[in-house]
């Protein structure tokens, strides 16, 4: 069959058939009009008098000459761009292939650090070793392999590990192994490079590493976690089946999302370690919890200067059987100069040092000047107020002896609500060579209180417009609301009227401390 003749465009010619680019020119019912020589050599099948489809592609053939399209041609990517003229389309050709490429890679490089971003902000959302373990598995399962397992360092004798399929909920676990099983994962743990996936065997991987359902690994690339001056352990990245190999680009990319992790973890760990050691080092600056010792019910209620913190310069302490006939107990209620973790450091301090003078507390003032010897040795000016109660119960009744350093003055609420001050006060511990205190006692009929407090509570600001100091004769009135009540009420009592005055604004340290003569339980048909 004779191909038709269809007269040449205007545009033809020399430079039209040697022109780098291809070219067609389309009439308007999709017939090739002409094409030049790198259009022939692009679309082999394509001539002049048949439809543009016969040997163009369709992304090319079915476009509208509004607008430049895009697609792929042989092995290259192609941008076709319309030019209108005499009633035809010359479509141009231009080699893309290089800047789609770039794009391409520009794309998949936002993607990552997008989500090395996402991952940051995953990994560091908690400070809990174990969740940070449990991400990292997860994110690295969905993004960098079919499977992942985290594998922390062993911790008495058995290495904490989270292990992840795709799509699948994470497994947490105590390996015990020997790490040397898996080629690399030995050198990981102690931060060494990694060794490239292509020098590893995935037959020889052992069981623990494959999740189960998991398959046979076809390529396994393991690298450790960098911590904070110690490795924070080792990621292993699985692959099965007709999943590629890890390419060395990848290889680099779980690197950087390793280094992400190891950050996160080793910042976990570090913070539990720093939590637990604070925590035990805190036990001991914290109010104990009070009960009823020696038949004398004790309780007491603490709130420090800052909300967040949980020590501060008040303190309190109840000591049993401080004499030779082991039946009197010691209370003792401070207020150390200045807030936060520099007084309760001194509060630690002195309350040690008060636990190593319990053999002589039934003398209230050698106590205290030896005491106060041990401060003012320091030499920095820091000092404390206090109260010291010994309380003994007799028959039904409690005695106190009370003895006051710088101390506002314990009150007393008797059972008829009457609320009396106790004449006992001394000198600031810690400030002069010598001091000086009185001792007064009172007797405690059942039900009746004693109150031991600090100057937060009485100069607490706050009520209606905020200015006005709680006072002395406010917290009388409370205590006088107080009779007959158990310990742990009239504490709660103060410390939440208080509290109530204050509301949301800055006040010093506050601590009460109570000391009650239990009530006697009524007998059945007594009124």
């Amino acid at each position: 069959m004779t191909e038709p003749v269809i007269a040449a465009p205007a545009t033809t010619g020399r430079s039209w058939d040697t022109a780098p680019s291809p070219a067609l020119v389309v009439d308007g019912d999709g017939v090739v009009r002409d094409l030049n020589d790198a259009a022939r050599a692009l679309f082999p099948e394509a001539r002049q008098g048949l439809p543009l489809g016969h040997g163009a592609p369709s992304w090319l053939s079915d476009a509208h000459p509004g607008g430049i399209v895009h697609g792929p041609a042989g092995d290259r990517a192609w941008a076709a761009s319309p030019v209108p003229h005499d009633g035809v389309v010359t479509w141009w050709l231009t080699d893309e292939t290089e800047t789609e490429a770039a794009r391409e890679l520009l794309l998949r490089e936002r993607r990552r650090v997008a989500f090395l971003s996402d991952a940051s902000a995953a990994l560091l959302s908690s400070l809990n070793v174990e969740r940070c373990i449990e991400v990292a598995a997860r994110l690295a399962a969905e993004h960098l392999a079919g499977a992942a397992v985290v594998l922390a360092p062993a911790v008495q004798g058995a290495h904490p590990a989270a292990s992840c399929v795709r799509g699948e909920a994470v497994t947490m676990s105590r390996l015990i192994i020997d790490p040397a099983g898996l080629p690399g994962l030995d050198e990981a743990l102690r931060g060494f490079p990694p060794v490239p996936s292509r020098w590893l065997d995935p037959g020889t991987a052992p069981s623990w590493v494959l999740p189960a359902g998991f398959g046979p690994a076809t390529s396994i690339v393991v690298t450790p976690l960098p911590g904070h001056g110690v490795p924070a352990g080792a990621l292993i990245l699985l692959r099965t089946g007709d999943q590629a190999a890890f390419t060395e680009q990848e290889e680099i990319f779980a690197r950087l999302f390793a280094a992400r992790a190891g950050a996160a973890i080793s910042a976990a760990r570090m913070f539990a370690h720093q939590a637990s050691t604070t925590e035990t080092l805190m036990r001991e600056l914290l109010p104990p919890r009070l009960e009823q010792l020696g038949g004398v019910e004790f309780a007491g209620r603490y709130r420090p200067a800052q909300d967040e913190d949980r020590i501060g310069g008040d303190f309190y302490d109840v000591h049993s059987a401080v004499d030779t006939d082991g039946d009197e107990s010691l209370a003792v209620l401070g207020d150390v100069c200045g807030k936060g973790l520099d007084a309760a450091v001194l509060t630690g301090k002195i309350r040690t040092t008060l636990r190593a003078l319990l053999p002589i507390a039934e003398d209230h003032h050698r106590l205290l000047s030896l005491l106060n010897a041990t401060l003012v040795s320091q030499e920095d000016g820091r000092f404390v107020t206090l109260a010291l109660a010994s309380a003994r119960r007799e028959g039904d009744a409690v005695r106190l002896r009370l003895t006051c350093a710088g101390h506002p003055p314990p009150l007393v609420v008797r059972s008829d609500g009457a609320v009396e001050e106790v004449g006992t006060g001394g000198s600031l511990i810690g400030v002069l060579p010598a001091i000086r205190t009185t001792s007064a006692e009172v007797l405690l009929a059942p039900g009746e209180s004693c109150l031991l407090y600090t100057d937060g509570i009485v100069e607490a600001k706050g009520g209606p417009l905020g200015d006005e100091i709680f006072g002395e004769e406010r917290l009388h009135a409370v205590l006088a609301e107080c009779a007959d009540l158990a310990a742990d009420a009239v504490a709660e009592r103060v410390q939440m009227v208080a509290a109530q005055w204050i509301g949301r604004r800055s006040h010093d340290d506050m601590a009460v401390l109570v000391i009650t003569a239990p009530r006697i339980p009524r007998r059945p048909g007594t009124p």
